[in-house]
């Protein structure tokens, strides 16, 4: 199959062409950087050419709930346009589970958007939810370490590898639309204060923790709040085994 991915130079994004093409699929990368842009549609149309099925998995910027909504509904809205007009026949969206419980934050608030245009555009689709990755906590941190010390908010995950998503994705994209899919997690619950201390200590990093809450993970995310659903596809890589790769 010609399969493209949107955010192809993103992490998921780069690990799931690596896993379409480990699978003998043709994959079209679809970013800025090579020269197709989403939020102002130019060069979709050659690159959808002969496309059979898109995986988005386009990151969104850091900023307000409005901006951030409104950069993943203009994006989401070129890329099914474009998808429509080329006859592709299957939209796979990476959104995040628990996405519909969590309300103040502005990441999720774009997510949200993301399945409201992809459930109700003219491509048949997959929405994709998947819990945090194994190298979120790490990332949290770095977004607040001031001269060795960082807030990290004390949520309760059940994070998943980047590389078991990518496979999953590439599997999806293959076979047939499945609107909904189960929520996909790793083997096991985390602390993500935790996390981030093992992380930091394997990459030979000395980070001062200190658990709080705030205006991006606030206590609406506490409890079981960021774990899947019943019936959630459980991948293989414990962060246990993803730690030790670090």
């Amino acid at each position: 199959m010609r399969i493209a991915v949107a955010g192809a130079t993103g992490n998921i994004g780069a690990l799931t062409a690596a896993a379409l093409e480990r699978a003998g699929h043709e994959v079209v990368r679809i970013s800025r950087s090579l020269g197709v842009d989403l939020l102002t549609g130019d060069g979709l149309a050659e690159a959808l050419a002969g496309v059979e099925a898109v995986v988005d998995a386009v990151n969104g910027p850091a900023g307000d709930r409005d901006e951030t909504v409104a950069y993943f509904g203009t994006t989401t809205r070129n890329l099914l346009a474009a998808e429509e007009r080329a006859g592709v026949r299957h939209h796979v969206l990476l959104s995040i589970a628990g996405a519909d419980r969590i309300e103040g934050n502005a990441h999720y608030a774009g997510k949200r958007e993301q399945e409201r245009l992809v459930a109700a555009g003219p491509v048949p689709w997959t929405i994709v939810p998947a819990t945090q990755f194994h190298d979120f906590a790490a990332m949290v941190t770095s977004w607040t370490e001031q001269d060795g010390v960082a807030t990290i908010a004390p949520l309760l995950v059940q994070p998943i590898a980047p590389a078991d998503v990518a496979d999953v994705l590439a599997e999806i994209a293959a076979g047939r639309p499945r609107q909904r899919y189960a929520d996909v997690a790793g083997p096991e619950p985390q602390d993500l204060v935790d996390m981030a201390r093992r992380t930091n200590e394997a990459r030979g990093r000395t980070v001062r923790l200190v658990p709080t809450w705030s205006t991006v993970f606030g206590p609406d995310m506490a409890g079981d709040v960021l774990l899947p659903g019943e019936g959630a596809r459980i991948a293989p890589t414990t962060f246990d085994a993803w730690l030790a790769e670090q």
